[in-house]
């Protein structure tokens, strides 16, 4: 064959049979989900280690970008520090399933130090490093959402939303709510009334799912999954059983699972983590006196009471009060002008009586009570704050509820799979 016949019929191969690009190739990896953390590690509830721990065993599957811890408590940033480092003891031979998961020192460079506290009543207080480095991920040029899987109070996303707003076409947000909004509601109502358009899943009780089931096989149970699959395996296998005494609870872990199955983009669909429907309100109820046990709200409200006393020369949003509700205890700030403000918020449907207690006389002693029943967000009301098109909360169908908490099945009837596929993973580490 002469040079040139060869030339002339590469060049039609050429155009023929162009290479192909990413974009051609069926096998190309679909990209990972971005996601940032932001835990209560370390703080009251010793659930979030369970949940780190199956997060680290799942790091190939995403791209991790913030660990931010915002506990309550005695939590810090440590505590995520040290789930780290028995990660690494074990990474060698988790490599050899999952040659993805990322280098130990890159998981470190991550971890930031979030809120210590919670909100004032306005809803955000100061930046910390921790809602700095959210605004940091936010802002950076990619085509990917960053998710921000929140375990615990909302301080460093309030904070980051006041102090970047712009953040909000970058990101997508699934909160584990429930208890979480009690604790964390004066930054919740900061973000339901300032910021509706963010795009947010609200789980109140759908978490639930994880740990409540019905008809469950005894390896798949809390209390046998350790025994049957993790069985202290490798040094996470050993941590685990630190916490809660192996069995499981997890309760954050939904949010992680939401983006490892299922279609995220749609929150509407059926998810390891959970099927929600779009709400156009969130529930509030504001009292300009002491409320009664004739006085209903929606679980999960935010529920404000507003008492008039003396004019301080104080400063606005200064605690001077407290209301003691199930042997918890919320702090009260002066709002001004003489009113005086506090919020709760309840965890579930339940009849509730509160107290007050303050060195100012006209404070100290007010009791009263409420009643919250479901389903979430109930009835438009007029304290309600008016939602966007993409906030998403548990599903209401009376179906779907395991005992008092709706939307749990939507997680729970995944049971089999995701746990299955966890077990698989843990028997990596023999």
């Amino acid at each position: 064959m002469s040079a040139s016949l060869l030339i002339r019929l590469c060049l039609l191969a050429f155009i023929f049979f162009p290479a192909c690009t990413p974009a051609d190739n069926p096998t190309s990896e679909t990209p990972k989900p971005r996601i940032l953390i932001s835990s209560d590690i370390g703080g009251t509830d010793p659930d979030d280690q369970q949940s780190m721990i199956h997060l680290l065993m799942y790091a190939d599957r995403v791209q991790l970008e913030g660990l931010v811890a915002s506990p309550y408590g005695p939590g810090r940033k440590e505590h995520f520090l040290e789930m780290i480092d028995l990660y690494d003891q074990d990474r060698e031979r988790l490599l050899v399933h999952a040659p993805d998961l990322p280098a130990t020192d890159s998981l470190r460079d991550i971890v930031k130090q979030g809120a210590i506290d919670g909100a004032p009543f306005a809803g955000y207080a100061s930046p910390t490093e921790g809602s700095e480095w959210m605004i940091t991920c936010a802002r950076r040029s990619d085509d990917r959402p960053l998710w921000v899987l929140v375990w615990g109070g909302l301080e460093d996303l309030a904070q980051a939303l006041h102090d970047a707003p712009d953040i909000k076409e970058n990101i997508r947000v699934y909160w584990i709510g429930g208890p979480n909004k009690k604790w964390s509601v004066n930054a919740y109502a900061y973000i339901a009334k300032q910021h509706p358009d963010l795009w947010m899943i609200e789980a109140n009780a759908t978490y639930r799912g994880w740990f409540m089931y019905e008809d469950c096989p005894e390896d798949l149970t809390n209390e046998g999954f350790y025994s049957h699959h993790i069985r202290e395996r490798g040094a996470l296998g050993r941590a685990f059983k630190n916490y809660y005494d192996g069995n499981i609870k997890m309760g954050d872990t939904p949010s992680l699972a939401y983006v490892l199955d299922g279609d995220p983009d749609d929150p509407t669909g059926e998810s390891w983590g959970g099927s929600f429907v779009p709400i156009d309100h969130s529930s509030r109820k504001i009292f300009n006196r002491n409320s009664t046990v004739s006085d209903t709200v929606a679980a999960y409200a935010v529920i404000e009471w507003s008492f008039p006393g003396p004019e301080l020369e104080i400063a606005p949003d200064s605690a001077c009060f407290t209301l003691e509700i199930s042997g918890q205890i919320w702090p009260g700030y002066y709002l001004g002008d003489g009113i005086y403000g506090v919020r709760y918020a309840s965890k579930k449907p339940e009849i509730c009586t509160y107290i007050t207690s303050s060195e100012i006389p006209e404070l100290d002693g007010l009791k009263g009570q409420f009643v919250s029943i479901t389903p979430w967000p109930g009835k438009n009301g007029p304290d309600d704050y008016q939602l966007g098109s993409n906030w998403y909360s548990d599903r209401p169908d009376p179906d779907l509820f395991l005992e008092e908490q709706q939307g749990v099945k939507t997680v729970s009837r995944h049971r089999r799979s995701f746990l299955q596929d966890w077990a698989n993973r843990w028997s990596w580490l023999d």
